[in-house]
């Protein structure tokens, strides 16, 4: 009898191959999740998480001194915010300053577009020298302005001394230190919202000012049904931003006199320098997280008016 030895048991068949292209439409379709994940990190970790944990603050009682004790308080804070009168004061001036800031502002900024869209000599360098003052930084700029708005000294109230007129307490009445802190803001920002007028004005084909002038409108004409059109998107845009900025102005109405009260009797304090003197100047960070919320929905708000608006006039002009 003839012994034969086991036989080894066949190896499993080997796995297919990959299909060719099936990693490469893996990657197309994870690579997008990869590109955003930078932003999308950076933006948890110094946007969304400080802005979740404000609010939490919001609802404490915390001091800068101990700010490991947190005692409940609830909406406290915010009815607190509600029955303090400063907090009002500088609600008022925050909107006051907005409105004498961004209004001139961008009025001059369309005029300049529209005078910067013409060829001329040097058009370059003009539309390189109008964002010089946004580029100047704002302690610099804040400064400057504090010297020449100077009461005894400065050469605003020495022209307007020449024209007999008497010296303007710029730093000390309402409404003059209201406008000086309008001045540098129009200053740094006009010429920034110049260039986005520009870059809408050149977006506008050709062809709608060949058909206008060969109506015989005339440029004031082209300009007022032409160009103003064209740039709704663009000055909604402006209006949505600068209104955001006037809500957040705090390094002007701070350098202007080199205080976080906005004066002796808190007439140009903003909502930025009352929340700053709540939070490091009487040591409420709790208090001040509740104004950094109220001005965060004021900016909501204000911006979902302005969306609004701008929505009902479209439809408005679409129905027509």
């Amino acid at each position: 009898m003839t012994l034969t030895a086991p036989q080894a048991p066949a190896p499993p068949p080997a796995a297919p191959p990959p299909r060719p292209g099936t990693a490469r439409r893996a990657w197309r379709t994870v690579s997008p999740y990869a590109y955003l994940a930078p932003f999308f990190t950076l933006f948890a970790a110094f946007g969304l998480f400080p802005l979740l944990y404000t609010a939490f603050v919001s609802l404490y009682r915390v001091e800068l001194q101990s700010p490991g004790d947190m005692e409940w308080r609830g909406l406290g804070n915010y009815t607190a915010l509600l029955g303090d009168e400063y907090f009002w004061v500088a609600l008022r001036n925050t909107f006051t300053i907005g409105v004498l800031s961004t209004v001139p502002q961008l009025v001059m900024a369309l005029g300049l577009a529209h005078l910067l869209n013409y060829r001329m000599r040097g058009r370059t360098f003009l539309r390189t020298a109008v964002l010089l003052p946004y580029a100047t930084s704002v302690a610099a700029a804040t400064l400057v302005f504090a010297q020449l708005f100077g009461r005894d000294f400065g050469l605003i109230n020495y022209g307007l001394g020449l024209v007999g007129i008497d010296p303007v307490d710029w730093q000390n009445d309402t409404v003059a230190s209201q406008i000086a802190v309008s001045t540098v803001v129009i200053w740094r920002w006009t010429g920034y919202n110049a260039l986005i007028y520009l870059a809408g004005m050149q977006s506008i084909p050709d062809e709608l000012y060949e058909a206008a002038a060969m109506d015989g409108a005339s440029r004031w004409r082209q300009f007022f049904h032409v160009t103003l059109p064209g740039l709704r998107p663009t000055i909604l845009f402006t209006v949505i931003v600068s209104t955001i900025g006037a809500t957040q102005l705090f390094g002007e109405p701070l350098l202007l006199e080199g205080s976080i009260s906005g004066g002796i009797s808190h007439q140009y304090q903003t909502l930025g320098l009352y929340m700053y003197e709540q939070g490091w100047g009487f040591f409420h960070l709790g208090r001040a997280a509740a104004i950094a919320w109220v001005m965060f929905l004021l900016i909501v708000v204000l911006v979902g008016l302005n969306a609004l608006i701008a929505r009902r006039r479209s439809r408005k002009e679409a129905g027509r």
